[in-house]
């Protein structure tokens, strides 16, 4: 029986068929992904991988259900599979916010389902970096989930000539469409999910999708000016306008060459208020390597009015990141290594190898033996297989 279309069998290496995925691979981001969150002081959090259908709606509308895996449970329930991890995490933060000091810091590394069209780089589920800080406006904010996302790709070997976080201002576009008297949530919408289509598909595709938004041409063409804004020079982030230029300016120098203005990123997410960045690998192979922004209403729409608490945060999937790092020549080596192999010389002594086994094993190290009877000289060979540091 086969697996299902966009899901992944996960082996370890070496991998028997090129249609699997490495266990091994999958371990190694999870990893330094929780490495670099905890070495910037966030604490890892979890919810249910099912969650009431509601929730999503909630923040995306009926028309994110066909790209949903939903149904009614026994219960009578309409319930769903996450497709992110957002949600939750408000829900989660806005009913106990008060048992954590400001600002709450919080990452997790779930693994996510959508029911949408295969292509690379996407898959119908994938494990997702989700970082999101709470409870602070302050520029200062913004620049420190920047800097995150920036180390958690550089400790896997990625430099500034590899990859580019590019950030814009939901801000600045809600201040110039509303000075061109485009004010309909609904059309801003729209207006959005074609600009967030820039580079990815023909301008003459974006500029259909603006008229359907019932844009008039001399507006299309403020719209497109103002999504060619871009400043990939450091020395000129104070310059750069409104909340964009704060933020560069409050990210540490040494990591300011990874960064760039850039006006065409809008994010397609309704419920973002401020800063928005997604990162691009340099070459342009790939998706983006991840997204997010500022969010400062959601947790208030999530609890009903009942919690007002600003928010920010980003996800990285693991799909798009292994592919550049398998690209880049970054992915180390997996070879199983075993530290002791013990040998049964004598079944008569079995009991006494097992002893010695089980006290390695206690004393920390990584031991395997042959379960069954067998010469030595197989079990020696079985040695190598298992790439032993040695054999006693």
């Amino acid at each position: 029986m086969d697996r299902l279309p966009g899901f992944r069998d996960f082996y370890p290496e070496p991998l028997p068929h090129r249609d699997v995925w490495s266990a091994d691979v999958r371990n190694y981001i999870l990893d330094r992904w929780r490495s670099a969150a905890r070495g910037y002081g966030f604490r890892e959090y979890d919810g249910p991988p099912l969650e009431p259908l509601e929730l999503y709606t909630t923040k995306s509308g009926e028309e994110i259900l066909g790209q949903l895996y939903h149904f009614i449970d026994k219960g009578e329930r309409a319930v769903a599979l996450r497709p992110e991890m957002t949600p939750t995490l408000a829900r989660m933060v806005g009913a106990h916010e008060r048992n954590y000091r400001k600002p709450i810091k919080w990452f997790a590394v779930p693994q996510l389902f959508r029911y949408e069209r295969q292509q690379k780089g996407r898959l119908r589920e994938h494990f997702q970096f989700n970082a999101d800080l709470f409870g602070e406006t302050d520029p200062a904010a913004d620049a420190e989930l920047i800097a995150l996302l920036i180390d958690s790709l550089r400790a896997f070997g990625l430099t500034a000539d590899d990859f580019v976080v590019r950030i814009s201002s939901r801000r600045v576009w809600s201040e110039k469409l509303t000075t061109l008297g485009i004010t309909d949530a609904a059309n801003l919408t729209e207006i959005y999910q074609a600009i967030d289509k820039l580079g990815r598909e023909s301008a003459d595709w974006v500029q259909d999708k603006l008229r359907a938004a019932k844009l008039n041409d001399a507006q299309i063409q403020e719209v497109l000016q103002t999504a060619a804004i871009k400043e990939d020079r450091p020395s000129a982030f104070p310059h750069v306008p409104y909340d964009v230029g704060q933020v560069l300016t409050r990210i540490p120098e040494t990591l300011r060459p990874f960064c760039e203005a850039n006006f065409s990123i809008v994010r397609g997410l309704a419920y973002y208020t401020g800063i928005v960045f997604e990162a691009f690998d340099r070459k342009g192979k790939f998706r983006a390597i991840a997204g997010g922004g500022r969010y400062d209403n959601l947790v208030k729409l999530m609890t009903g009015g009942k919690v007002d608490l600003p928010g920010l945060g980003f996800g990285m999937g693991d799909v798009v990141l292994a592919e550049l790092l398998a690209d880049r020549g970054l992915l180390p080596r997996f070879d199983r290594h075993l530290e002791v192999f013990v040998l049964v010389a004598d079944e008569t002594l079995r009991s006494e190898s097992l002893r010695l086994v089980h006290d390695l094993r206690d004393a920390g190290l990584a031991v395997d033996y042959s379960l069954t009877p067998s010469k030595p000289d197989k079990q020696l060979k079985r040695a190598l297989e298992l790439n032993a540091g040695c054999a006693v």
